[in-house]
Formats: C-alpha cells, structure tokens, sequence
C-alpha cells in the first residue's frame, strides 16, 4: 500500500523538479536577452527537450508569467514580453522599501560574521576579470541575499525575488556601459562601511543610492535598446 501510495507523489515531485529546472533556464534566458521580447515559447517543443510531459513547462510558463517575462495568450502561444519602463520603477520603488528596512536592521543587529561573509561576496567581485557579467550578476545577488538573511529576514528576500526580474533585464543591460562594475562595488563597499560602523542612517543613505542608480541608467538603456522596451 505504502509503494502503491507513494508512486504519484515521486512522480509529481519529478514534474515539479522538471518544472523548476525549466523555470530556471528560461527565466535566466529572457533575463540575458538570449530569448527577445516577442519571440514564441512552444510548449511542445520544450516538453520535448526535457523529455517530458507538457504539464512541467506548462507549469514554468505561469511561474514567468506571473513575473510578467512572458505573456500566456489562450489558442494564440506563449511569448516573451517586452520590458516596462513602469514595471521596472514599481519594482525599484517596493525593493527599495525593503532592503532598506533591512539594511537599518543589519546596522544594528547583523553579526560579524555575516559582515565578514559579506566583505568576501565583495572581495570576489574586486577578483572577477572584465567581462565576466554572469559571474558578478551572481555575486551581486549573493550579496543582497546575504544581507537579508544576515537579520532572519528570508521571506523579505523571497518578495523581493519575485518582483525584480524586470529590474534584473535592465542590470544585465547596463553593467560597462550605462553603470559600470566597479561603480556597482563601491556602492556595495560603502553599504557594508555603514552596516559595520553600526550607523543605519548611513547604510540606509548608502543602500537607497545603490538601488536607484537603475533610475540614471534606465534612459539610456531604453534609447540604445528601443525594441527591447514597451511603450507604457
């Protein structure tokens, strides 16, 4: 009984790691701009790469969806949408309200080997080689994922995961260009001086100039990739 019972909760725990895995990749896809804006998902054909049933894809696409990366059209298909200048603010504007409720916390509470943790994630980023984006895109969110935990605040890290991939479009865009790396770390530097020092005002200030820096870049990036961006 106990086999007969636990042979539909192996097989829908596979569909869900199937699900994942696909989620993962086409999400990290849109995000590099590998897949455009405007280009068609078949969920036939990706069931077929996975070897599997449409269900997991099926599954991944509402998950993209709900990040508004693709767009679900009922007897049309799936397709990848164009960032929104709107969506990209809304989204800066919620996690600017969180990471710097945590960053006044961490100032104050964060123990010193999340800092020394978080001095590392920036000694990494210094040890990248130019052109290494993928590599320091991950670190970058290593650090903030860091500082969220650094204070018990995991569930804060999750909202703020479900709400930035357009933010992350823009990140992948701008880094040598429009803000360059060593701009990015140096913010990150000054964040962890004013969590170190125990001076939440500091860190906070430091913390609100690291994330609207997607603000000054924002304009140039949508003139130089105009088919990328929607008209809101």
């Amino acid at each position: 009984m106990n086999s007969t019972r636990s042979a539909p909760r192996a097989r829908q725990n596979e569909s869900s790691s199937i699900s994942a895995q696909v989620y993962r990749q086409l999400h990290s896809a849109i995000i590099r701009g590998e897949i455009c804006p405007g280009e068609g998902l078949s969920e036939s054909e990706i069931a077929r790469q996975y070897s599997t049933s449409r269900q997991p894809v099926r599954e991944a696409f509402i998950k993209l969806a709900e990040e508004r990366l693709v767009s679900i059209q009922p007897q049309r298909g799936t397709f990848v949408v164009k960032i929104s200048v709107a969506d990209v603010l809304d989204a800066r504007f919620v996690r600017e309200a969180i990471e710097i409720a945590v960053t006044r916390e961490a100032a104050t509470s964060a123990p010193l080997s999340a800092i020394r943790e978080l001095r590392d994630l920036i000694a990494r980023q210094h040890a990248l080689d130019p052109g290494h984006n993928d590599e320091f895109l991950a670190l970058d969110e290593e650090f903030h994922r860091t500082l969220a935990l650094s204070v018990g605040r995991a569930h804060a890290w999750r909202v703020i995961e479900g709400i930035k991939a357009q933010m992350d479009r823009i990140r992948y865009l701008s880094l040598d260009d429009a803000t360059p790396i060593p701009r990015i770390i140096e913010q990150h530097e000054r964040i962890v001086d004013g969590i170190e020092a125990g001076d939440p005002t500091v860190a906070a200030a430091a913390m609100r100039s690291h994330l609207r820096e997607i603000t000054v870049s924002l304009p140039a990036i949508a003139s130089r990739f105009p088919e990328l961006f929607s008209i809101d």
